[in-house]
């Protein structure tokens, strides 16, 4: 996330905005180790850190389940602030955009592939999350150069089930919490099958349009450079009435 050009109304003098928040020609200029940069990053160093604690001692000891338990819940919340400081401050850098939704798939794939390998968690459910994950990734680069799909309420209510739901299993609970972690993860997992599904709806529906609205402008273009020729008015109609541009009318209409 490269910063954009200094604003042109302030100089080298600029003075931040009065409330705290910096101004534009202050931060305009990101440096890769500004706060969210930084905050990105501990997500990515605790993922390793987070395995160790998993199978320290066999992997079923309280204690340092505990602990993996804390590490997992310091990314998790990290996640909540880094890319809230990037967009409120103006501190988006092109490591950045690479890097957060790396290390969110990163903690997360880690704890499930963890307490799936631990027996604690059963290898559908991971292979299910983590196919969704994977998916849509490979669908934003799929739609990007027609636009890009905003975050719905579901795709929110879905990174909170799972995030609630693996820290319980991390936490190797048992009794009537063992129950509820259950119901938890099982309703993290309808969510995940849900919003992937309407993702790719979505997907499929910004290709489309995107698609659409290029043959429209070729065929406008076609039109307008033929009526740039001497023979004008006869190429405007013969353009004009090729099934291209009548499909990019009607996909207008």
């Amino acid at each position: 996330m490269t910063g954009a050009p200094a604003s042109a109304t302030g100089g080298s003098g600029a003075t931040p905005v009065r409330g705290g928040k910096l101004g534009t020609a202050a931060v305009n200029q990101a440096s890769l180790w500004n706060i969210a940069n930084l905050l990105t990053m501990a997500r990515l160093v605790l993922v390793p850190g987070f395995v160790v604690l998993m199978f320290h001692n066999g992997g079923y000891d309280p204690a340092w389940r505990s602990f993996a338990w804390a590490a997992f819940a310091i990314a998790m919340i990290t996640d909540l602030f880094d890319g809230h400081l990037a967009r409120t401050y103006n501190l988006v850098t092109d490591f950045g955009k690479i890097a957060d939704p790396i290390a969110d798939k990163a903690i997360m794939g880690a704890a499930l592939v963890c307490l799936s390998y631990l027996g604690d968690l059963p290898w559908w459910v991971t292979g299910v999350i983590l196919f969704r994950e994977l998916g849509i990734t490979v669908l934003r680069f799929w739609v990007i150069r027609h636009g890009v799909i905003p975050a719905s309420r579901g795709g929110k209510l879905k990174t909170l089930s799972q995030g609630i739901a693996v820290g319980m299993y991390v936490l190797a609970l048992t009794g009537p919490l063992a129950t509820l972690r259950f119901w938890v993860m099982a309703v993290a997992v309808v969510l995940t099958v849900v919003t992937g599904l309407d993702y790719v709806r979505q997907a499929v529906v910004l290709r489309r349009q995107g698609l659409a609205a290029e043959r429209s402008a070729a065929a406008q273009e076609a039109v307008e450079a033929a009526a740039e020729t001497p023979e004008g008015v006869g190429d405007v109609d013969r353009v004009a009435g090729t099934p291209g541009a009548r499909g990019a009318a009607e996909a207008e209409r």
